[in-house]
């Protein structure tokens, strides 16, 4: 099943394993996060999306957000990948695809004319009542940890300002 959530809709609540134990989005009600989904661990794009984010982690954290990254590898992958690069980010698996599902980011895909499910990768925004305030859809890695760290220093000032 494909969901098209879009901006403004409620993003939907996920209790996900990480190696420090879990996240649980109803848990980060109150501040921004923001989820950043991708394919997998270890390959060339997402390596360099996961130390984007981790390089500018710093500053999203004086904007006031939590970020976490969302893949379909297990919590022992996600922490190989962290100790190799690294990484002080939040990583949480979804080896049963029920968030990446309900975020409309587990889709078909086609490669060398071969079919096949895959993640989407895709990044939202939620703001502290718990709606998207922002999303981008087939992400290109390059400079977008920049953008989506702008478009959270505005929302945030938009949100200050209801």
């Amino acid at each position: 099943m494909v969901t098209n959530l879009d901006i403004g809709d409620f993003a939907p609540n996920f209790d996900l394993p990480t190696d420090a134990g879990g996240v649980r989005l109803n848990d980060l009600r109150g501040q921004f996060v923001v989820l950043f989904f991708y394919p997998k661990d270890d390959t060339s794009g997402c390596t360099a999306e996961a130390l984007d984010f981790n390089r500018l982690a710093p500053r999203f954290a004086a904007a006031g957000a939590a970020l976490v990254g969302v893949s379909p590898d297990s919590v022992a992958r996600h922490a190989n990948f962290k100790r190799k690069h690294a990484l002080t980010l939040t990583l949480a698996a979804d080896e049963a695809h029920t968030t990446l599902e309900a975020y409309g980011v587990w889709r078909e895909k086609s490669m060398y004319g071969r079919k096949y499910f895959g993640v989407e990768r895709t990044t939202a925004i939620v703001d502290p009542s718990g709606r998207i305030a922002c999303l981008w859809r087939k992400v290109k890695v390059p400079g977008h940890a920049e953008e989506v760290l702008a478009a959270l220093e505005a929302a945030r000032g938009a949100f200050a300002n209801h």
